[in-house]
């Protein structure tokens, strides 16, 4: 199964995992909306929706880019519209815009908690909301959300409440909408990385240079994705996906090209239940 002619809505698609999800898209020929808030260029941030098309186009998709804030709703309404309208449809809604501060409630302030919240758990409600009617006519729907399996364990709330919450909060949607909407044929999956990931948010927030060579580019969650949007939804659906298993199960073997240094260690992330075992060594790659 080809991407191509497929159309896909990714929110924060300017850069990180977004783009890369995008990029693997369009090398298929896949009509893609870029919806971000990023149209001018950040200090610290790499990449617009503007400069994301451009790679997109470059790399054989065609692509809309849409300056939006997932945290308003009829302007969420009005960009899923018009990404339905240019290409003719929907067949792919990909969930990744996400807000983050790590940091426990006493040192958190509240806004910032609703920040995260109506990103993450909202803004992920608010897509799929209105993305719904448009998917049910595609021949293969999925709503895939870039959040971890629902492992309810102490440990990965207590260092940062607000933020667990609101990032658990995107995959209790994934969890509801996948039995909401498996009558209409509508795949709904989860997926998250089990090491940390070469992003902005690594670099600037939560690492620095030195977490970032622990990491894994967001190639292997691009791929990852395109097993998924290529599998029948009625195959797949209602699943907590953690990167390299899923992709190991599709008949990968070799992750060693998914560092960015392959000299260190790489660096597990949150949310990874204890039970999830890595189909390959995670230590440094031997000379």
């Amino acid at each position: 199964m080809s991407l191509s002619g497929k159309t896909l809505f990714i929110t924060g698609a300017s850069r990180g995992i977004g783009k890369a999800i995008a990029l693997r898209a369009a090398r298929d020929g896949a009509n893609i909306a870029i919806a971000a808030k990023t149209a001018e260029p950040h200090p610290k941030l790499e990449g617009t929706i503007f400069s994301a098309a451009e790679e997109i186009e470059a790399a054989g998709g065609k692509a809309l880019p849409l300056v939006l804030d997932v945290r308003d709703d009829e302007a969420v309404k009005r960009a899923i519209d018009k990404t339905a309208e240019t290409f003719g449809g929907l067949d792919i809604l990909v969930n990744n815009a996400s807000a983050i501060q790590l940091t426990p409630l006493a040192q958190t302030d509240m806004k910032r908690f609703d920040l995260m919240h109506q990103i993450n758990t909202r803004g992920t409600l608010a897509c799929s909301k209105h993305a719904i009617e448009h998917l049910a006519k595609s021949d293969n729907p999925h709503i895939l959300t870039l959040s971890p399996p629902l492992d309810m364990q102490e440990k990965w709330f207590a260092p940062f409440t607000p933020y667990s919450i609101a990032k658990y909060g995107m995959s209790l949607v994934v969890l509801g909408l996948a039995g909401e909407l498996r009558a209409k044929g509508i795949a709904v999956n989860a997926l998250w990385p089990r090491t940390t990931i070469a992003t902005a948010a690594i670099k600037n927030i939560i690492g620095g240079d030195a977490l970032m060579q622990q990491s894994r580019t967001p190639d292997i969650l691009a791929d990852a994705a395109y097993e998924i949007f290529t599998t029948p939804s009625g195959e797949l659906s209602g699943q907590f996906l953690i990167d390299d298993t899923f992709l190991a199960s599709r008949g990968v073997t070799d992750f060693d090209g998914y560092r960015v240094d392959p000299s260190v260690a790489l660096a597990p992330d949150f949310f990874v239940p204890d039970d999830s075992v890595a189909p390959c060594d995670l230590g440094p790659v031997k000379a």
